[in-house]
């Protein structure tokens, strides 16, 4: 069984094709299938299950695989330890991020880590599902970090570093009666239509506790990913939105009494894993900046 069986075994089973496995890896299809096949014939079961449209995990690839990303990790912290003795961080980190994190100047701060150490490969992803499903990826140990916003919610597995926070502020067309207030109350929105992240993101986990709280029913008529999109959704009259203020430069907000609408932004860690020396660094780098 050799390490690279491992890694190809993995990156099939997280993407469950072969083909997307490859361009992950950065190598032909063939060498893949090959190095899976392999891995099959020395532990003499089947791993996976092919078929025309994805590859599943048969019951023995399911318990290989925690422990397939456990021996990963470990033979990346070996690496780790031998680089920082030679002075220079390499590999690659994974870090899982949302759609609009504008409350934090994540470029800027991933340009200072590369600075610092270009031998790492830095590769985000974004989670169509909103924070809960970068929980799950970081869990599975598809991430090596990752940053969500988690309101009054500890999920199991992970740790959480906080960064920051906003309150979330009404925004309404020029034209709508709610317009030329200096604040509102929560149970003056009941009954309106509203623009909001799909559930999972942490901006629509507030909001619909906050209304919860209130007892005030909400009708959500549109979903968007990308809440920096949110503004212009507003101005095309397609209803009225609650949004960081970090996402409302030129627009005026109208703050909402009533109501905990605060958004939290967090750094989330895997529990049953020590982070490796690129995850500490940026961490390091993370406080250094919020501290500044």
């Amino acid at each position: 069984m050799e390490l690279r069986q491992l890694e190809y075994f993995v990156a099939v089973a997280e993407e469950q094709s072969f083909t997307r496995a490859a361009t992950r890896l950065f190598v032909v299809q063939s060498a893949v299938s090959a190095a899976v096949k392999a891995l099959e014939r020395d532990l003499g079961v089947p791993l996976l299950e092919r078929n025309s449209k994805r590859v599943l995990l048969t019951d023995a690839g399911t318990a290989l695989l925690p422990r397939a990303r456990f021996a990963l990790d470990a033979a990346r912290d070996a690496r780790d330890a031998v680089a920082e003795v030679r002075g220079g961080l390499s590999g690659t980190l994974r870090i899982g991020t949302l759609t609009s994190i504008r409350i934090i100047d994540l470029p800027a701060v991933l340009g200072e880590f590369h600075r610092r150490h270009p031998g790492v490969l830095l590769r985000t992803v974004a989670a169509p599902s909103g924070s809960a499903g970068l929980i799950e990826a970081l869990t599975e140990h598809r991430l090596d970090l990752a940053f969500v916003s988690l309101p009054q919610v500890r999920p199991k597995g992970v740790r959480l570093i906080e960064l920051a926070s906003s309150v979330l502020d009404l925004v309404v067309p020029e034209d709508h009666p709610l317009a030329e207030k200096e604040h509102v109350h929560i149970t003056e929105l009941a009954g309106q239509d509203f623009i909001d992240s799909p559930v999972g993101y942490g901006n629509r986990s507030v909001t619909d506790r906050a209304f919860d709280a209130a007892g005030v029913p909400r009708r959500v008529t549109i979903e968007i990913t990308d809440i920096g999109t949110g503004v212009a959704h507003v101005r095309h009259g397609l209803g009225i939105a609650l949004l960081p203020r970090f996402v409302l430069p030129a627009q005026r907000g109208i703050p909402v009494a009533g109501a905990d609408l605060i958004w939290p932004l967090s750094l989330a860690i895997a529990d049953d894993r020590r982070p490796g020396a690129a995850s500490r660094a940026l961490i390091d780098l993370l406080i250094e900046r919020i501290r500044g």
